[in-house]
């Protein structure tokens, strides 16, 4: 490192409130932060009643203010306990760019910069929005790799991202060390906005359309009121509301803490530095774009003439204020930073010299080290809280600039119309449970942190954290045999080793060492049997009075006999498919419904809301953390399972999708005939303290039949061969169940007016414009897993939704949506994989036809097909 810039790091006074003030936006926020409080009158409440409480005034509270107010809302009130900006909004490094990759995350990165963009002409106030773009740096052939993954994910989103070449590179950053630079992922309209400036336009925007932005004023208790509606206590009297939003940012566990909830955020310490004028970049005649050394693991801005460069730490180097997690967020803490601790980042200060060498010249001469609330997965926490009425939350930004304005929206349209308007369950508030303990709150915000910018594989794992509490009864049975996944809190198995494998998990962008294995899994349930650990499947018993009249509303599917299961889905009033479950009536209005480990609290909130609503007179019991379920599939399953029960398991008194209570090996459970395998199987579901009595009496009983364990990688490729779509990937909250081939599924002719009927009529009538068709591609090394590009003609059509390889046809298969009128058997289509346009055809679905159909064929007489 340069004396100059250690002499200058060693100097550096700490900036304190009021404090010296550089060019930094952080600096100018500091600056006008202490003005900003004083734009409002003396505080008061000004009124007793609200529509909606916003908890919190940083840039996301006063974005929510704005856009509810701007879309009509009234009675719209923000309370605020300092000023606008404290806490972590008014320190940012203010960077927005149009990159993420999560799909309909762009969709809200892309929705805050066109915002950004008109803020000012919209509300009078300037907000510093600089738009130079920005370049991703790969300087290793995996970080290509990964960035021609992210290519083929971009071809249909409307925003501009580019792969260029080196020479493209320096040509937009002229001062980049070009050694070690292979590619750069280019996004045109990124760039950086003063995150002070930005916040007060969007409160001047929503003081326009009616919204009431008070502070300083504390809530200092939240009362839940038997209506659902709630009392929201001050020092200044009491405000009553239909809804409270949680903004709250690095104070949002004491609002939750109000009402009994633990939100898994916790304060990361985040430091970026800025420099004087750097005559190099003086003497440029446009502004630099950003830059992110991902292999540096920081990021560079131009700042005036000088730079602004912030870096990531390792996980063992970052630091977490975790104390404010148990002792609370001190009280008089607002627009105040934390000590920096600059030999923390040295080695990141050298990496940056390396990559700009105008650095090593440079004067430091401020520095930043301030609170950012982290969430375990980095993912904000967005939406309502299963659990407690008319809660809603937007916590847990670590990146709140950029999602400021694309939340704000999202959640406004989410409040007015009453459902998300697309799909965002990666930032369900309700992917988190009680299994999220502080713990492993801060083992993985530390993770996150410190891998903000590692390659990002297709079936990513990380381990920090694991296991939690949330543990099957098989899982210490289990554990060394297999690679495991993590599913909403569950260890999972997603492949078993054999020896002369190669075990553990090895991320690729290609075939790796699963590949082998997971074919031969897929081979044992296809001609033997197979056993499989689900017990991370939701499972809620339902029953009462209204029972059968509450899911004949809920679900488009038809509710089951006593002893029959159906697969039915409960869809939004704008008919999209917000859930696909598994129902089963197990007695005279009792069911058992069973949905995937990471809808789990998702559904439930959605199916309680509709309790409350519609007045039925039913209990809900949440039987997941209780209830072990194995699944055993494959030609010998019915032989295996017989062995171990009296009960008649032929096919003519034990029906496909029929249900019952019987005991194995003197073990109750209930088995249900169906498997997303589509193979003959039976999902057995018993107390977690039984799960390896019966799976070892299940394994004791298939030896002659050599039967062997199957996880989740060998289960998707052999569903995929079924045509079996799955939720969050061929439907969600952007599809319709008729343009997702649900058909079968949803009656529209049922008596019962269930939601979303009266909007899917209408869509049937008008005709789709889409449709998801079946695909098989000639591929070499890679298989799709889902978003990919569609090409025709040269132009993108669609995407893929999911795909994997097919050991039964040895070529890779995909689902994808396509315009209507290139939905047609035997369509040639290209998909994009790893930057290379593969040849794709329509083919008819299934591939491999279930075992029921099969089964149904050979006793007329015809031979169908594997």
């Amino acid at each position: 490192m340069s004396a100059v810039l250690r002499a200058a790091l060693r100097r550096l006074p700490l900036p304190r409130r009021g404090g010296s003030a550089g060019p930094s936006a952080a600096s100018r926020a500091l600056a006008a932060g202490a003005r900003g409080g004083k734009e409002e009158q003396s505080p008061s409440l000004g009124k007793d009643r609200a529509d909606t409480v916003i908890i919190g005034g940083g840039c996301v509270g006063v974005s929510l203010a704005y856009h509810l107010a701007k879309a009509g809302l009234r009675d719209v009130l923000l309370l605020e306990k300092s000023e606008l900006t404290a806490g972590s909004t008014w320190h940012a490094a203010g960077l927005t760019t149009y990159f993420h990759p999560g799909i309909n995350l762009k969709k809200i990165h892309a929705y805050s910069i066109k915002l950004y963009e008109k803020l000012e002409e919209e509300t009078g106030q300037a907000v510093g929005f600089h738009q130079p773009g920005s370049i991703r740096i790969a300087s290793t052939p995996t970080r290509v790799d990964e960035f021609k993954y992210q290519m083929t994910r971009a071809g249909w989103h409307p925003t501009e991202q580019y792969l260029i070449p080196p020479e493209k590179v320096q040509e937009l950053f002229p001062l980049l060390n070009m050694d070690k630079v292979l590619a750069g992922l280019y996004n045109p309209g990124d760039g950086h906005i003063d995150p002070y400036s930005l916040t007060m336009a969007l409160a001047a925007g929503a003081r326009k359309y009616g919204a009431q932005l008070n502070y300083p004023v504390q809530v200092t208790n939240l009362n839940p009121r038997s209506d659902g509606t709630w009392e929201v206590e001050t020092p200044l009297g009491v405000i009553q509301a239909k809804r409270i939003v949680n903004t709250a940012g690095f104070w949002a566990r004491e609002i939750g803490k109000m009402i009994g909830l633990q939100h898994p955020v916790i304060p990361v310490h985040h430091q970026y530095v800025v420099t004087s004028t750097v005559p190099e970049v003086k003497s440029l005649k446009t502004e630099l774009p950003v830059i992110r050394d991902l292999e540096g693991s920081f990021y560079l801005r131009q700042e005036r003439d000088g730079l602004l460069f912030g870096p990531y730490e390792s996980q063992e180097k970052m630091k977490l204020q975790d104390s404010w997690v148990t002792n609370g967020v001190p009280p008089g803490f607002g627009k105040e930073l934390f000590e920096s601790d600059l030999d923390r980042i040295m080695e990141y200060v050298e990496a940056a010299m390396e990559m700009v060498p105008v650095l090593k010249q440079a004067n430091i001469i401020n520095t930043i080290s301030g609170p950012i609330t982290y969430t375990p997965d980095i993912l904000p926490m967005v939406g309502p809280h299963q659990g407690v009425r008319n809660y809603w939350v937007a916590i847990g930004f670590g990146y709140g600039i950029i999602h400021a304005g694309g939340i704000g929206k999202y959640l406004s349209d989410w409040i007015l119309e009453g459902e998300p308007p697309f799909d965002l369950i990666e930032l369900d508030p309700n992917r988190y449970g009680k299994w999220t303990t502080t713990e492993y709150t801060a083992a993985k915000a530390r993770e996150s942190y410190g891998f903000n910018n590692i390659i990002i594989y297709p079936k990513e794992e990380r381990f920090a954290g694991r296991p939690t509490e949330r543990i099957s009864g098989l899982y210490n049975l289990l554990k060394t045999k297999c690679s495991m996944g993590f599913h909403a809190g569950w260890e999972q198995p997603h492949w078993f080793y054999k020896p002369g494998d190669e075990t553990g998990y090895k991320p690729s962008f290609r075939r790796t060492n699963w590949f082998d294995p997971v074919g031969r899994e897929y081979k044992q349930v296809m001609e033997k049997v197979g056993v499989i650990d689900l017990s991370p499947f939701g499972k809620f018993k339902v029953k009462g009075t209204d029972s059968v009249k509450l899911l004949d509303h809920l679900f488009a599917n038809v509710v089951p006999k006593v002893g029959s299961t159906n697969i039915s889905h409960m869809l939004t009033p704008r008919g999209k498919v917000y859930a696909e479950l598994t129902v089963s009536q197990l007695y005279p209005g009792e069911f058992m419904l069973v949905t995937g480990s990471g809808s789990e609290l998702h559904d439930l909130r959605w199916i309680e809301e509709e309790v409350v609503r519609g007045g039925y007179k039913v209990e809900i019991e949440n039987m997941t953390d209780d209830m072990g379920v194995l699944g055993v599939a494959g030609p010998y399953a019915r032989q295996v399972l017989q062995k171990l029960t009296t009960e008649d398991l032929s096919d003519g008194s034990f029906k496909f999708l029929q249900s019952r209570h019987l005991k194995l090996s003197n073990i109750a459970v209930t088995a249900v005939r169906i498997s997303y395998t589509g193979e003959l199987g039976w999902e057995l579901y018993h107390r977690k303290e039984d799960s390896v009595a019966l799976y070892n009496a299940v394994m004791d009983a298939g030896q002659k039949e050599g039967i062997d364990n199957f996880g989740t990688y060998a289960l998707n490729a052999l569903r995929l061969e079924k045509g079996f779509r799955a939720w969050g990937a061929e439907m969600n909250c952007d599809t319709n169940p008729l343009e997702a081939g649900l058909e079968y599924f949803v009656k529209l002719n049922k008596p019962a007016d269930f939601t979303g009927k009266k909007t899917l009529k209408q869509i049937k009538e008008k005709g789709l414009k889409r449709r998801l068709v079946y695909l098989t591609l000639e591929t070499d090394d890679v298989d799709p897993e889902g978003n990919e590009s569609v090409w025709h003609n040269g132009k993108v059509i669609g995407n893929t939704t999911s795909g994997s390889f097919s050991y039964s046809a040895q070529q890779s298969l995909a689902f994808a949506y396509v315009p209507i009128e290139l939905s047609k058997v035997g369509q040639k289509l290209e998909v994009e994989l790893l930057g290379k346009n593969y040849p794709a055809t329509i083919i008819q679905e299934p591939l491999v036809l279930t075992e029921p159909t099969r089964t149904r064929l050979q006793r007329k007489g015809q031979s169908p097909k594997i």
